[in-house]
């Protein structure tokens, strides 16, 4: 690994590479922040997917994408001489050291459960308690992931189950109101229904330390490469997916999964 003078070494001849790009190349120059926001998106979507895949090639690569996204917004605010990536490490370092009183201070802490709330109680105050618990959830972030961020937010000011066990009465409870709709409800109903339902699987897995927004994409991932198989060895056979019938599929669907076992 590197000596923290050579990773210094490495950040600087970033910026260098930064500066020349957005004074040379006709693209970089004509850049803005709004230009750059859906690539950002992207990349950091890229980069999730590399880190569920475990590929430590593949997350270096898109951690250095993303890390250019923060040196060119960076480099943006220098110019109107708004901000520069000074100002951004200092912000964080500031940040990070204010939130960490049971490192930086004299705060005493017995579990990561006390300190995500002292999390929660100093954010509070640096928003100079004018804003709500639950405004900090971004309104764009995708809706599994902003479910989770609701309810994580809300255990950070004790809103939460006192037993994690007891979040399967309120699982149960949704499925039986869905079902219920779904025999005479409205389309309306239906949805708000389950929607309810997924809030409380969402709670579930939060409950249980588990990510649901990975947990689901690993899920995808899963159905994709199966699915892939059907549809391989559909072709192989010299016949179209469309013209297999259920059971076919499903017996091909149970090869595919018996090899991953093998795996």
């Amino acid at each position: 690994m590197h000596t923290r003078q050579e990773q210094l070494e490495a950040f600087s001849r970033l910026l260098d590479v930064m500066d020349r790009l957005r004074a040379e190349c006709p693209w970089d120059r004509e850049q803005t922040n709004e230009s750059l926001r859906a690539n950002t998106i992207e990349e950091v979507h890229e980069l999730s997917e590399a880190l569920l895949s475990g590929k430590n090639e593949e997350i270096k690569k898109e951690l250095g994408d993303v890390l250019l996204h923060i040196v060119f917004y960076s480099k943006i605010g220098s110019e109107s001489k708004s901000f520069d990536i000074a100002d951004v490490c200092h912000a964080l370092c500031d940040k990070l050291i204010y939130r960490h009183p049971h490192i930086y201070g004299t705060t005493e802490v017995n579990s990561t459960d006390e300190v995500l709330s002292n999390w929660e109680q100093l954010k509070q105050r640096e928003q100079g308690g004018n804003k709500t618990v639950l405004s900090g959830v971004p309104s764009s972030l995708p809706t599994l992931i902003k479910a989770y961020r609701i309810q994580d937010k809300a255990r950070g000011v004790g809103f939460d189950w006192s037993e994690r066990e007891e979040v399967w009465d309120k699982v149960s409870e949704e499925l039986q109101e869905v079902r219920e709709a779904l025999s005479g409800g409205q389309a309306e109903e239906i949805e708000a229904e389950f929607g309810d339902l997924f809030f409380a699987l969402i709670n579930a897995a939060r409950l249980y330390k588990v990510n649901p927004d990975n947990a689901l994409e690993r899920t995808n991932a899963k159905f994709i490469r199966r699915f892939g198989y059907v549809e391989r060895k559909a072709r192989e056979s010299g016949r179209e997916l469309k013209s297999l019938t259920l059971e076919e599929m499903d017996l091909l669907w149970e090869e595919a999964k018996k090899l991953e076992q093998k795996i």
